[in-house]
């Protein structure tokens, strides 16, 4: 019940829109009423008056013609509800999707919160728009016809209510069943988004692999058991629909044929019998539709708690401290780190200060931990232990904006937008102007590739870049970053994986962009390493040793292993 507790209060801003809904669903309940009131007159009319049969049927016509604009205008405000409150929701979660921290996407993939905001809240909308419309109009036309039921015959009425119970057993037993089926088609559905958006995401390497029948059966699978669970949900409710079909259809037998002794035995009439059967006929169809509404509710229970779960995960912590510059230093102190719902330490005690103005160059062999280290620094990750401070301020005591606006990151896997190439740049710096983004980019070495292309600035570059190379989208993140101005940058092995001639336009791009900042170099390539002030070692979660180049060559064991293995081939630049 706390789902639909908290369902109501994105509901609750729309209540005037659902009042006039309601008073439109009461309308076309009452018509319905009516017209299994005004059975009795016309049958037992006719025997008096004949010409009764010339205007009746326009009475019914009008009343066909009014439940149906009754019900057409409950039903369109019920749905634009519906969809209004689907829009808070999604937007809320995106909301909340977009200040959860690093930690919580390291354990959940994108398919999944991909399903949770596009699928679950469709379910939602279902609901909104299609169950509680059914609940509110076949609740009250229920109401309504088994008021005319009663002043009818009020005797074959309590008997019709016999089944009632066994109705309500009914829709509460596969109303339970359909939850617990939704929670799987749920759960199963995002694995089914998680193979598509994997491999659309990764359909260059599963080209370049031949891997397409591999994932073609991988999604076989995820599709085929998504299949079987929608079919078992699909049994359920058609089984609920039959067990409702049984019991209404021996209901309705055993009155029909105790109203046709009671006429024999002239205690009751054809028009009062006809009349209260038809208010009896008719209540199964809301019946019916109240048990599927249920169904729905229960499908969209299972939604809401996937929702939920989602919008009640804690968001970054914020500081309350604002960092209004960056004057002398930043210090790692007895830093250590493990990812969570892991024993293996990635760092443990690191110790090191940086001083403002210092190019630092951080090296270390694969799953050393380089890149953990520095996400720390714009709190991406806290530490297990341990503290890092800027100008001796506790980074966990700084509001997230002002740590953030001071640290610029370029790292080898370039994150681009859809958008044009302006828009990309102008990412640093929303408030640029066209001369500023023209300058970065003549500073990145991107101004002349960039009116190369079709429309210059205001090219779509395409989902992640797509439409440019890696030495052109390494230079337009570069670019990003020279606007954005921060006096501390991170280098996250940003010339990895482009060729040489790239690399060396993309250094010098860089060093456009390192001038005069403090910058921290996570390194491959020996000119790299040799241009910084210090070189930090990481080998076992520990710093373990530190100095420039020449002086690790001379005196650094694990610095030396690095060399031979990694930096040799770049040995003629010494």
């Amino acid at each position: 019940m706390d789902q639909y507790r908290r369902l109501l209060g994105y509901i609750r801003p729309y209540w005037w829109i659902i009042v006039i809904a309601t008073i439109f669903s009461l309308c076309a309940s009452a018509v319905t009423g009516a017209m299994a009131w005004y059975i009795k007159p016309l049958i037992d009319g006719l025997k008096t008056d004949k010409n009764i049969i010339k205007f009746y049927p326009l009475i019914y016509i009008a009343f066909f013609l009014f439940k149906g604009l009754f019900s057409f205008a409950h039903s369109f405000l019920m749905r634009v509800v519906g969809a209004k409150v689907v829009r808070d929701v999604r937007q809320e979660l995106f909301n909340k999707m977009i200040l959860l921290p690093m930690s919580f996407y390291i354990k959940k993939p994108s398919g999944e919160l991909i399903s949770r905001v596009i699928n679950d809240s469709n379910v939602l909308q279902s609901m909104l728009g299609y169950s509680i419309k059914d609940i509110f109009v076949e609740g009250a036309t229920f109401i309504v016809l088994l008021v005319v039921a009663f002043v009818r015959r009020w005797d074959l009425t309590l008997l019709a209510l016999i089944v009632l119970p066994f109705s309500l057993f009914v829709i509460d037993r596969f109303g339970r069943k359909m939850k617990m089926i939704s929670q799987r088609a749920q759960e199963q559905i995002s694995g089914l988004i998680v193979r598509l958006t994997e491999s659309i995401s990764g359909i260059k390497m599963i080209k370049a692999f031949m891997r397409e029948d591999l994932h073609r059966e991988r999604f076989e699978k995820e599709n085929r058991n998504y299949y079987r669970i929608a079919i078992k949900g699909a049994r359920t409710a058609e089984y609920s629909k039959l067990v409702h079909e049984i019991i209404a259809g021996i209901g309705l037998t055993i009155i029909m044929f105790y109203g046709f002794s009671l006429i024999y035995y002239e205690k009751m009439t054809f028009g009062e019998f006809f009349s209260f059967f038809g208010a009896i006929s008719l209540m199964l169809t809301p019946i019916k539709r109240i048990g599927g509404a249920n169904n729905s509710l229960q499908q969209a229970r299972a939604a809401a708690e996937r929702i939920f779960y989602l919008l009640d995960q804690e968001v970054e912590e914020d500081g309350r401290i604002e960092l209004t510059s960056f004057e002398r230093e930043i210090v790692y102190s007895n830093v250590s780190f493990h990812y969570p719902g892991t024993k293996r330490k990635v760092l443990e005690d690191v110790n090191f200060r940086v001083k403002k103005g210092e190019v630092i160059a951080i090296v270390g062999s694969s799953g050393a931990g380089k890149t953990t280290l520095l996400d720390m620094l714009p709190r991406f990750y806290k530490p297990t232990k341990g503290k890092i401070t800027i100008d001796g301020i506790d980074i966990n005591d700084l509001t997230l904006e002002s740590l953030r606006r001071h640290i610029g990151i370029v790292s080898q896997d370039v994150i681009l937008f859809n958008e044009t190439v302006r828009d990309n740049i102008a990412f640093g710096d929303l408030n640029a102007s066209e001369k500023d983004i023209i300058e970065v980019a003549k500073a990145a070495y991107a101004h002349e590739f960039i009116m190369n292309m079709p429309n210059g600035y205001d090219t779509v570059i395409g989902e992640r870049g797509v439409r440019l190379s890696g030495g052109q989208k390494q230079r337009i993140s570069i670019a990003r970053a020279i606007l954005k101005n921060p006096p501390i940058l991170i280098l996250d092995e940003a010339t990895s994986s482009l060729d040489t001639a790239s690399e060396l336009i993309v250094q010098k791009a860089l060093n456009n962009l390192m001038k005069g900042r403090t910058t921290f170099v996570i390194a491959h390539r020996l000119s790299t390493v040799r241009m910084a002030d210090r070189i930090l070692v990481l080998d076992r979660a520990r710093i373990v040793e530190a100095g420039t180049h020449e002086e690790l060559l001379r005196h650094g064991e694990v610095y030396r292993k690095l060399y031979m293995s990694q930096f040799r081939k770049d040995a003629s630049a010494l």
